[in-house]
């Protein structure tokens, strides 16, 4: 019984004195090791690549086993994932739907009651406005000019002064009419000055292009509320726009005056329309008079 002891002891008190060697030296064989390896990369880079294929095909099966549960835990923990973000989207679409379904009976309510309205005021509604679309072949937009040129002209029955329009905003009206092509001046340009109104408050202000991204309100009313988020449309004054046409939105408030951001992004247009609005401030136009002529009798 003494001497198993004893010799428990010996094994134990040699397994410790060659892991305190280990640790000590472990350092410098790793080093060394390593040291090695970048010398026969160097010297024998054939060698070193074999030796790492066959590495890298001892070792794929047991990482390929290692990686197989830790991609099906990620795979159950995306699709945990998916199933949250379906009913959290299912309870937000059911909310917009119930909306929606009271908007659209207040809608025709409100469609019902105002085909009434006019029936009893003998109503006329607008004309149908006359537009060109056309393609824009290129943009002078540089420090010092903010326009288009587009592939229409008067032979399309464009005329200097009509609303170029991308989507259902205004982003400029027509300055220069050639036979085949067009120039569009941009409401961003510093000689551009558009008559706006601000909704909400109604209260009237001038757009002023400066060659920026964000044209400035001028002479705004020194009592005026004016909050980030309003939105900019025409005010009708001037005789070339109509009012209510979407313009842009009020986005900052710097060295005294209001930017707005336009609500067309000026940076990324290819198609835009040309509109008359037949308004008594603007010329004549052939496409407005073509259009009246086909719809009077003969």
């Amino acid at each position: 019984m003494l001497v198993h002891k004893r010799r428990s002891e010996w094994v134990y008190a040699t397994a410790l004195s060659w892991r305190v060697v280990l640790h000590r030296f472990s350092f410098a064989l790793f080093f060394t090791l390593s040291l090695g390896l970048l010398v026969l990369g160097h010297t024998r880079p054939a060698v070193m690549d074999r030796a790492r294929a066959r590495f890298v095909d001892t070792v794929s099966p047991v990482l390929d086993v290692v990686a197989r549960p830790l991609a099906m835990v990620d795979t159950m923990t995306a699709r945990v994932q998916s199933y949250r973000s379906l009913l959290e989207e299912n309870a937000r679409l059911r909310t917009e739907n119930a909306a929606l379904v009271r908007w659209q009976n207040a809608a025709l309510a409100l469609e019902n009651e105002n085909k009434e309205l006019r029936a009893l005021l003998n109503y006329k509604p607008e004309p149908s406005l006359a537009f060109v679309t056309a393609r824009v072949i290129a943009d002078t937009g540089g420090g010092f000019l903010r326009s288009l040129i587009i592939t229409a002209g008067s032979v399309d029955g464009v005329r200097e002064g009509m609303a170029a329009m991308a989507g259902e905003a205004l982003i400029g009206r027509v300055v220069e009419v050639g036979d085949w092509t067009s120039r569009v001046l941009l409401i961003t340009d510093m000689s551009s000055r558009l008559p706006v109104v601000l909704m909400g408050t109604g209260e009237h202000a001038i757009l002023s292009g400066d060659n920026t991204a964000r044209p400035k309100l001028l002479y705004l009313p020194q009592e005026s509320d004016v909050r980030i988020g309003t939105r900019v449309m025409t005010s009708g004054h001037g005789g070339i726009f109509p009012p209510n046409v979407p313009v842009g939105v009020v986005t900052a408030h710097e060295n005294g005056a209001f930017e707005v951001t336009p609500m067309a992004s000026m940076g990324r247009m290819n198609q835009i329309r040309l509109i008359d609005f037949n308004l008594a401030g603007g010329a004549f136009n052939p496409i407005a008079a073509k259009i009246q002529a086909a719809k009077s009798p003969r």
